[in-house]
């Protein structure tokens, strides 16, 4: 069994050395998320006591019931408090989501001249619909995967705002330079939003295995063969975040997907990729505005045949 804070002190530390320069400003997680995130810590709280914090958020009070009545869960009763909620949940997958949507809350006003925010979480939903999938498929915690690939670029609308130059030079140049964003970004920043990311984790109080699984996102598929990771959420994340974003931050991503449909009888990408988009189109409206992911892959494929994979990955694959 993975210790995710032996490995999150290892990654990095106890985060007291943010990579983060001091003139970006983040904005504040909502009151009822942090408070809960905190007192859920404590093994005596009860569902009771949570309960009423959630409840000083009418909003997240609201996106909570709506989620644990949705036909996802297929309950055959609808569930009408929080509490109820929190009991038919449990206290972790309750704060899993809390976190998730609280953040995704906060960078609600987050704009930025590169980065389309209902696109961006369109992109981020579909990728954690994956991630939960290969959690299914591997065996893993898919609640955990799922509320990590919805967060691992949390930061991105924020760092292309306040360093827009930077990240529009990356977009430009993946048309003749192709590389990973992170790459990209250690080079000029010398740390990447996945470490940045991971660190306001730490400081917002979000479990370890969250922090961790951000931390590695795009560790692509030599996570699958990690002696520790290899059959855990963080892998699932990783994979799923070979899926490619407006950044076009791994320009391969759909090639490694294909690589590994090859070489994982199990995967059946193409069958996920399907059911993935079914999901995604019940979910975001935004969805409707670019290629389903089956139709990505299927043209990928063709193209490859064509052309070499260095000319196929220039494309615009979103």
């Amino acid at each position: 069994m993975t210790d995710w804070t032996r490995l999150r002190k290892k990654l990095i530390g106890e985060g007291k050395k943010s990579p983060l320069p001091p003139e970006i400003k983040l904005p504040m997680l909502p009151k009822a998320v942090m408070e809960f995130s905190r007192k859920a810590e404590d093994p005596d709280t009860t569902p009771k006591e949570l309960s009423k914090i959630i409840e000083t958020d009418a909003g997240i009070s609201c996106e909570l019931l709506r989620m644990v009545n949705s036909s996802a869960l297929g309950l055959r009763r609808k569930v009408s408090t929080i509490q109820q909620t929190i009991t038919l949940l449990g206290i972790r997958s309750t704060k899993l989501f809390l976190v998730t949507t609280g953040l995704k809350q906060a960078m609600s006003t987050s704009d930025s001249k590169l980065i389309n925010l209902p696109n961006f979480w369109s992109t981020n939903l579909e990728r954690a619909l994956m991630a939960r999938e290969m959690a299914l498929l591997m065996k893993v915690d898919p609640d955990v995967a799922f509320s990590a690939a919805m967060l691992q670029d949390f930061l991105l609308p924020i760092l292309s705002r306040e360093r827009f130059d930077h990240y529009l030079q990356f977009t430009i140049s993946q048309d003749s330079s192709p590389c990973l964003l992170s790459d990209y970004e250690c080079e000029h920043f010398r740390w990447n939003h996945c470490e940045a990311a991971a660190h306001v984790m730490l400081d917002w109080s979000f479990p370890d295995d969250l922090i961790c699984s951000v931390y590695l996102h795009h560790e692509g598929l030599k996570m699958l063969t990690d002696d520790e990771l290899g059959q855990t959420p963080a892998t699932a994340v990783a994979v799923a975040s070979l899926i490619p974003d407006p950044l076009r931050q791994n320009p391969e991503g759909l090639q490694q997907l294909l690589t590994l449909n090859e070489a994982w009888p199990e995967f059946k990408l193409f069958e996920l990729a399907e059911k993935i988009d079914q999901e995604l189109r019940a979910e975001s409206t935004a969805a409707a505005n670019y290629l389903s992911l089956k139709n990505r892959l299927e043209k990928y494929a063709v193209l490859l045949e064509e052309h070499s994979a260095e000319e196929v990955c220039s494309y615009d694959w979103v």
